[in-house]
């Protein structure tokens, strides 16, 4: 299945519901809290970080990033994955974003790495299970649209050592 030349379109409301009676009259008099809706799908609770007043129980928009580019690697590579007749059968990923705060930029993004473990049924498959991450990220269009690096470290393992499939 190839790409072709299209435009798509993405609605989000996101609706801050932290007034506590005083609005933002100082940086302490509101809360963070917010909703994330998509029409007709489960609503996202968030927050800031906690280390900028933010609930710890919410999401918050770094964490979204984060996840968004893992995900986002994660649908690629199960469809190259599957254009190959590599059968995958477990996918993780415990990514982590670094973020810098200064007082001259805020904050930004330096970097995310992606920790995939995947498991995979044939151990003859791991050589090309492991090249397809690099066109992963090449295909990954959350990836392509930050100005910062987003790498990836998997660990792929079969549930059918070498020594099974002779």
């Amino acid at each position: 299945m190839g790409i072709s030349d299209s435009l798509h379109t993405y609605t989000v409301s996101v609706q801050w519901t932290g007034n506590t009676g005083r609005g933002t009259q100082n940086y302490t008099a509101y809360e963070r809290a917010h909703t994330i809706q998509v029409q007709g799908k489960p609503t996202l609770t968030g927050s800031s970080d906690p280390s900028f007043r933010g609930d710890k129980s919410r999401h918050n928009p770094e964490e979204l990033l984060v996840a968004a580019l893992a995900s986002c690697h994660m649908l690629w590579y199960l469809h190259l994955c599957s254009e190959a007749n590599i059968i995958v059968s477990e996918y993780l990923d415990k990514a982590i974003g670094k973020m810098l705060v200064t007082q001259e930029k805020g904050g930004h993004f330096t970097e995310v790495i992606l920790y995939p473990e995947i498991t995979i049924q044939e151990a003859s498959n791991i050589p090309q299970a492991n090249t397809l991450h690099h066109r992963a990220h090449q295909l990954c269009f959350i990836a392509n649209s930050v100005n910062f690096p987003v790498k990836h470290q998997a660990k792929i393992t079969s549930e059918k050592p070498s020594s099974e499939n002779s």
